[in-house]
This record gives C-alpha cells, sequence and structure tokens, in this order.
C-alpha cells in the first residue's frame, strides 16, 4: 500500500470508521468534527496538525507520531498514548474528555492539560515535568513513580498524589487541593 502526503489540508465532518484514513504524513492538516472512533491509526505521522471536536475514542496508535498536536474539545476515551512513537512526541489538549487513556512510561514534558476531564487516566512512571494541569479534573487518575517537578496543578482538582512514591519537587499545588497530596495518610482535612 502507498502512504500519502498530505500538507496544510482541512478535512472536515469525515467518518474515519466508514472510509479508514488513508496511511501515511499529514504536515499542518486540520481535521474539524471528524469520527475516528475505533479506527487504525498505527503507522500515520502527524505533524503540526489540530483536531477540534473530533472523536478518536479507542482508536489504535500503533506507532501513531503525534508532533506538535492539538487537540481542541476532542474525545479522547481509552487510548493508549504509549503505543505512539515516541520521537518528537508532542501533544497539547484544549476542554478535552480523556478517560481512560494512558501515558505509561510516556516522556510528555511541557504538556498542556487545559478545562480537560482526565479520569482513571495512567500517568505510571510518566515523565510530566513542567506539565500544565490547568482545570483539570483528576478524578482517580494513577500518578505512580511518575515525575511531576514544576508541574503546575494551581487550578486542578480532585488528584491523589503520593509525594513518596512520585518526584513532586518544585510541582505548585493551591492551598484548596493541598489534600490531594496527604490522601494516602488516610487524615481528615477541614
Amino acid at each position: 500500500m502507498t502512504e500519502q502526503y498530505f500538507e496544510d489540508g482541512t478535512f472536515e465532518k469525515i467518518d474515519f470508521t466508514a472510509k479508514a484514513l488513508g496511511k501515511g504524513e499529514y504536515d499542518g492538516c486540520t481535521f474539524k468534527h471528524c469520527n475516528f472512533s475505533n479506527t487504525d491509526l498505527s503507522n500515520t505521522d502527524f505533524s503540526d496538525c489540530e483536531f477540534i471536536g473530533c472523536n478518536l475514542s479507542m482508536a489504535k496508535l500503533v506507532k501513531t507520531a503525534f508532533k506538535n498536536i492539538k487537540f481542541k474539545d476532542c474525545k479522547l476515551l481509552g487510548l493508549h498514548f504509549e503505543n505512539c512513537s515516541p520521537f518528537l512526541f508532542e501533544v497539547n489538549f484544549d476542554n478535552c474528555l480523556l478517560n481512560l487513556s494512558s501515558f505509561y512510561k510516556m516522556k510528555i514534558i511541557k504538556t498542556t492539560f487545559k478545562d480537560s476531564t482526565l479520569h482513571e487516566v495512567d500517568f505510571t512512571e510518566a515523565n510530566l515535568a513542567n506539565a500544565i494541569f490547568d482545570n483539570c479534573d483528576l478524578n482517580n487518575a494513577i500518578f505512580s513513580n511518575s515525575i511531576v517537578e514544576k508541574a503546575d496543578f494551581r487550578t486542578a482538582y480532585h488528584y491523589s498524589i503520593n509525594p513518596e512514591t512520585n518526584k513532586i519537587k518544585k510541582a505548585k499545588f493551591s492551598m484548596a487541593g493541598i489534600t490531594g497530596l496527604l490522601n494516602q495518610y488516610d487524615i481528615v482535612v477541614e
């Protein structure tokens, strides 16, 4: 199968569950209100692309390249980002639903999560140094042996991060959210 190359293209309201997105490289492309749910995006290269109002839930991401990608108003349920190509991996999320997704062992430094829901997202052994969680719901998100040094959690909520099993040096937290660092002690803070 011949791989395709697309530059600065716009794909709008396309249901890729009916007709698969062609394998290849997508550079500077915009995807608006497209449906990729349960599709196979493996071995596809996205560079400097934007996904707006798209559904990528449960898409297969084996060796998928996401280089400088912006997701806005997207549904990204159950994605295994750890299967993506790590080379130049860079993503940012604005008003996205990322529940049950996984960033296991991913290097996602300086990633911005803004106004997003991240219920039960797995950040085990991920490097989130300098990441920003701006107004994000991290209910039951898993931080285990994670690096969150200099990360900003000041407006995040419902997180639980054990300082004894995660690297949190110089991470920023609000006074209201500080209980998320004490959950493992089973104490009451009023």
